[in-house]
C-alpha cells in the first residue's frame, strides 16, 4: 500500500506560479506518476505524467506552462505551474501506478485557485 500526501496548492493571480509536491510512503523507482485534476462539474482528467524511465506528456492546455519532475530518492513528483489561468482551478491530485500491481493509489487533493 502507498500512501500520497500532496501540497502546494493555494490561491494564485493570474499569471503567477506554483509548485506542487506529491510525496510517497514508499519508493516510487518503478511507478509512472500523474497528475490529475478535477475542476466543479467536471469529470478528472490527466494533467501531466512521467513513466519510470522518466518520459513525460502532457494534455494539450497546459504543454509549454506546466513540468512534471520525480526525484526518486525522495519519493516525491512535482508539478511545476507557470503562466496559470483561471481556467487551471481545479483540485489537484497525485496518481501513482506501478505496473504489475492490482491496483493504483490517489492522493487527497489540493486546491489550485487562480484568481484576481
Amino acid at each position: 500500500q502507498v500512501q500520497l500526501v500532496e501540497s502546494g496548492g493555494g490561491l494564485v493571480q493570474p499569471g503567477g506560479s506554483l509548485r506542487l509536491s506529491c510525496a510517497a510512503s514508499g519508493s516510487i523507482l518503478r511507478a509512472n506518476m500523474g497528475w490529475y485534476r478535477q475542476a466543479p462539474g467536471k469529470q478528472r482528467e490527466l494533467v501531466a505524467r512521467i513513466t519510470s524511465g522518466g518520459g513525460t506528456n502532457y494534455v494539450d492546455s497546459v504543454k509549454g506552462r506546466f513540468t512534471i519532475a520525480r526525484d526518486n530518492a525522495k519519493n516525491t513528483v512535482y508539478l511545476q505551474m507557470n503562466s496559470l489561468k483561471p481556467e487551471d482551478t481545479a483540485v489537484y491530485y497525485c496518481n501513482f501506478d506501478q505496473p504489475g500491481w492490482s491496483r493504483d493509489y490517489w492522493g487527497q487533493g489540493t486546491q489550485v485557485t487562480v484568481s484576481s
